[in-house]
């Protein structure tokens, strides 16, 4: 088949990209040909990239994509389109990014007077919030693919469809990519070049976006964990400046590490102990799922989709409110003692092996070859 998938943008380090990467890979293992409709997606081999203009004021580009990929996919002779963003093109919407309703609500809670009303008269949003809309209510669209069941949950509650009209499909990783990693050998490499001493218990943060991830949250944690031979290493794209100030501020700043974004940033889970991603709205996170098989424990918010794969105290623990230090180091120090965190690793491990990107993909392929939507 043809299969049409359409993305706006890319970047190397986002989590979206990196899923997609994945299941294009697949869909080609599995004699399919993937067809690109993109701003500026890389040429690859295998895939096909059709350019998308996405012009005008920044907040206008969505609505812009959304429009010019409409005549890119009604001129291809594409079999069926799935779509990872909001547009009116799609046979498949795949909710990767969530409901944008539900986020803008958990964002302004946490937000002060001033951010919420910057918030609320925001264009882009209302443009995202239009789109949204439209997308969901597109007589083309004959299926929602959500990556977690928390956001089939937020779509219905906010735009009232049907169960019917969902199909979860958890994210999918590639176990080889993570095992070919000599975990002992690395780790020892990857602490010494970041001046990590071995006996030291590293808590990694990966993720861009550090104020929707709860960076700051995770920093306010430290002080407040007794055993302070703890480490904070964090990877990702972001305005660090004031994050560095609170840990200045918190008298902890020696024990963080800033290393920006990281291309490849899953060689990095070797040198790390406990992987921390306290999210205030997460739809599933790609990062927590590659932690948990690379044999870490991982400790994250209730509001990431990534905690229905999380048993509480086992291979990881869940956070209520991912805006409260104490509940956060509390669940962290759960994971300290190395007999309890070995066998937490083990558990996270068996648990993400079964999320497979080929099962990913397979499950995405008998969604497509479903009669109500191959005959669109």
């Amino acid at each position: 088949m043809r299969i049409g998938i359409i993305r706006q943008r890319y970047t190397p380090f986002g989590g979206a990209e990196v899923f997609l990467k994945r299941f294009i890979s697949g869909l080609i293992k599995k004699g399919h040909t993937p067809v690109v409709f993109s701003s500026d997606w890389p040429e690859e081999k295998g895939i096909e990239v059709n350019r998308v203009r996405a012009s005008g004021p920044c907040f206008l580009k969505p609505l812009f994509f959304a429009i010019n990929v409409k005549k890119a996919v009604d001129d291809s002779d594409v079999d069926v389109v799935i779509s990872l963003e909001r547009t009116f093109s799609q046979d498949i919407y795949r909710a990767g990014d969530g409901c944008h309703r539900e986020w803008l609500i958990k964002r302004k809670k946490i937000a002060g007077p001033i951010k919420r009303s910057l918030i609320s008269i925001n264009p882009l949003h209302r443009v995202l919030l239009y789109l949204e809309k439209r997308c969901l209510s597109s007589q083309r669209l004959k299926a929602i693919a959500v990556n977690s069941k928390m956001v089939k949950d937020e779509i219905q509650r906010h735009y009232g469809l049907p169960d019917d009209k969902f199909c979860v499909i958890y994210n999918g990783i590639n176990m080889d990519e993570l095992a070919s990693l000599n975990q002992k050998d690395e780790r020892q490499r990857l602490r010494k070049s970041l001046s990590i001493p071995e006996a030291a218990i590293v808590l990694l943060f990966i993720g861009s976006g550090f104020e929707r991830k709860g960076l700051m949250y995770l920093i306010r944690s430290l002080p407040l964990i007794k055993e302070n031979n703890t480490r904070l290493v964090v990877i990702g794209k972001g305005n660090q400046k004031k994050y560095i100030s609170e840990a200045k501020r918190l008298g902890i700043s020696e024990r963080v590490i800033f290393l920006g974004p990281v291309k490849d940033a899953y060689k990095y889970y070797p040198a790390g102990d406990i992987f921390v991603l306290p999210s205030i709205y997460e739809p599933f996170s790609n990062a927590c799922l590659e932690a948990m098989a690379s044999g870490l424990p991982v400790v994250t918010s209730r509001a990431n989709g990534a905690s229905e794969v999380i048993t509480e105290g086992l291979n990881g623990a869940l956070v209520q409110d991912p805006a409260d230090p104490a509940e956060l180091a509390a669940k962290i120090t759960l994971f300290l003692a190395p007999e309890k965190r070995k066998n937490a690793g083990l558990l996270a491990r068996d648990a993400a092996s079964k999320l497979t990107m080929e099962k990913n993909v397979d499950e995405f392929l008998r969604l497509i070859e479903d009669e109500k939507i191959h005959k669109h």
